[in-house]
Order: structure tokens, then sequence, then C-alpha cells
């Protein structure tokens, strides 16, 4: 019976840990942004990861916002082979000062659009802007995205978290200045922080030694009244 116990809580750890790696992997399927430089009041180049989170169809547009109330003097966009990109104009509600420099209209989207096949199912592409200056008034940006798919299917990543609230499930790419100064704290402004999904897995994997260290134990006493007289 001690046998029994011990392969069943191994399978049952097993699992726990695979569940808990599965929702680190989830939480990381979303429209990120991150930044190997970006800091407050600086120039920064912004890195948008894009999953293609559909079994059968391809990513083939992507559209970013930019903050109408924090608007950058100068946007830079990648040229990648297969996409065109478009950057679109427009009037601010009202004059805003950076620096030296007063904007009356900035470059508000970003769009990239595929010309052949896009991002395929359950694969990844990054898209990046070069942007300044950055706010030094704040500690974070948010940069809604609608992500378009070869079969028509359009998902608005647009929802913004609220402090001590469950993460909404279409999250807007939100970039946290204060922890991007260096390229090891940037990667953790994306969604599903690194060192959170991290800490699940090695917690799993706890849990798992623990319980084959528990049946190994059961395993190895005997029932009272075997030892011969």
């Amino acid at each position: 019976m001690s046998k029994k116990f011990a392969l069943r809580a191994v399978a049952i750890a097993a699992a726990s840990t695979l569940v808990l790696a599965g929702a680190a992997t989830s939480a990381s399927a979303h429209v990120t942004v991150s930044s190997p430089d970006a800091k407050p009041g600086g120039y920064a180049k912004l890195v948008f990861r894009v999953p293609t989170e559909s079994d059968t169809a391809a990513t083939t547009k992507l559209v970013v916002s930019l903050p109408k109330d924090h608007p950058f003097a100068s946007v830079g966009a990648q040229v990648k082979p297969g996409w065109t990109v478009v950057k679109t104009t427009e009037q601010l509600p009202a004059p805003v000062k950076i620096g030296d420099v007063t904007l009356t209209k900035a470059i508000t989207t970003v769009t990239w659009t595929a010309t052949a096949g896009g991002v395929p199912a359950g694969n990844f592409d990054e898209f990046s802007l070069s942007v300044g200056r950055l706010p030094d008034s704040v500690d974070a940006l948010s940069f809604p995205a609608v992500q378009s798919y070869s079969d028509g299917e359009v998902v608005k990543w647009d929802q913004l978290a609220k402090e001590g609230a469950d993460e909404p499930e279409h999250p807007a790419p939100t970039l946290k200045l204060a922890a991007a100064i260096t390229p090891v704290a940037a990667t953790t402004s994306e969604t599903g922080d690194s060192s959170d999904q991290l800490a699940r897995v090695l917690g799993g994997a706890g849990l798992l030694l623990g319980l084959i260290g528990l049946g190994l134990g059961l395993r190895s006493r005997k029932p009272a009244g075997s030892e011969k007289a």
C-alpha cells in the first residue's frame, strides 16, 4: 500500500507542477511591451512582443496606439521584411510642451500589416519603435494594441489593470518606466512577470520533491508487529 501511495503522491505533484508551468506560459501569451533602455525623460526603444494564440490562423496586422496625454516628439518605426508600416498623425486635444518643444499634433498610432504570411500559428514576432522623449512625471505608459488574424478575428489588448484586482483578460501592453532602467529590469515590465513565473515553477518543483520524500518515508516504515520475536 505504501508503494501505491508514493506513486500516487508523485503523480499528483507532477500534475500540479505542470498546471503551474502552464499558468506561467499562458500569462505571457499576451501582446506585451518592454524596453532595454527606457527611463523617464529619455529616448527609448520599445519592443512589442506579439504571440499568435490561434492554432490555425496567422497574425496579419498589429495596430499600436501611443499615449495622447504624453505624446512623443519623435517616433521611428522598425521596418520589417514582409510587413508594411504606417504612422498616423493626429491633432492633439490641447498643446503639450515637451522640453523646449510644444506639440500641437503627434503620431498616435503605428500600424504593421503583413504582405506575406504574417506570424504563423503558435509562433511570435517582435515589432519595435524608437520614441522620445519619455515623460518624467509618470511611472508607467500604456500602449493599447489591436491584433488581427488571417481568419478575420480581431483581439483588442486595451484593458487597463487595476491595483488589487485580477489581471484583465486582454490587458493593454504597459511599460513601467521605473523598472525599465536596465535591460534586466525591462523584461519584468511585461505582463506575466518573469520572476513571478519562475517562483511558481520552483514552488511546484519543491512540492513535487516534498511529496516524493513523504512517499518514500512511508514506504520505508514497516507495519507494527512485523518483527519476528
